[in-house]
């Protein structure tokens, strides 16, 4: 069997062996992944349009064997992602050790996202954008917060988007605007049409993400895939938290002399008003 990989990984590798047809049942199952997940082969040959033996060669130029093949492997990851906290409770929660083990793989995840070639993918539009809004879900919101307060301290106009101000934010959102969306498996609804409507508006989109059946996929202009581990009965804050701040690092560096100015600026405000206790 194909060794584990991701769906956008093992099309993106027979890139050049797709025909039309190949790339319209990608992007089918891509959109909709429990299609194929959960679909038989007649399902998935339905919905883009083209025959049975049409899906069974596709699969076949993925490294599968065959369709119930590649349906398994997503079927994997759709179950693992449908696991609710409770599920995870009665199953009974992960030793220290395999919660460790768990975090340091998705914390390699994140150093493979931030020292591959494609980082400048996800940090030039922050750096170049006239204004940045940060969204995420629920699980996610540590990180964002975390970026977007790290973000803050080093360039102007970041805004931290949450669904009791969208309506007035994004009033003022437009192009030339950059979006970094957080969010992970459960998706919340409010994430998603926030990241559609700001793309409506031509706003970049950078979405940190779990992967190519992430909805947020097809609205991004730029995004990557970190691993985010159960630990206990809910999903990890480590992985986005480390993330997001490698990523304002990274940016920060870019940024240059604009960033360490503000920082000067900020801390000399700090300082005349008394800020902190000591």
């Amino acid at each position: 069997m194909k060794s584990p990989s991701t769906l956008t990984e093992l099309v993106a590798s027979a890139g050049a062996e797709l025909t039309p047809t190949d790339r319209r049942i990608a992007e089918a199952v891509l959109a909709e992944p429990t299609l194929l997940a959960f679909g038989t082969v007649s399902d998935l040959a339905d919905r883009v349009g083209t025959s049975r033996p049409s899906v069974v060669r596709f699969a076949h130029k993925l490294g599968f064997q065959g369709y119930t093949e590649l349906q398994s492997q997503v079927q994997t990851e759709v179950s693992r992602q449908l696991v609710r906290p409770s599920e995870r409770i009665r199953g009974g929660e992960k030793t220290d050790t395999s919660a460790r083990q768990a975090i340091n793989k998705a914390i390699d995840s994140v150093f493979e996202v931030v020292q591959g070639q494609d980082i400048n993918r996800l940090v030039n539009p922050v750096v170049e954008a006239n204004h940045v809004w940060v969204l995420s879900g629920e699980t996610s919101r540590a990180g964002a917060i975390a970026f977007h307060s790290g973000l803050s301290m080093i360039r102007p106009d970041v805004h931290l988007l949450d669904d009791r101000s969208i309506g007035n934010e994004l009033s003022n959102a437009g192009p030339d605007d950059t979006a970094v969306v957080f969010d992970f498996y459960r998706y919340r609804r409010f994430v998603v049409n926030a990241t559609r409507l700001l793309s409506e508006a031509g706003v970049d989109v950078v979405a940190i993400t779990d992967g190519p059946l992430s909805p947020l996929v097809e609205l991004a202009d730029a995004w990557c895939e970190i691993a985010v581990p159960a630990v206990g009965p809910f999903d990890s804050s480590v992985p986005v938290v480390a993330i997001a701040e490698l990523l304002v690092s990274k940016i920060a560096r870019e940024l240059k002399d604009k960033a360490t100015e503000r920082i000067d600026r900020i801390e000399s405000l700090w300082e005349s008003t008394e800020t902190f206790f000591q």
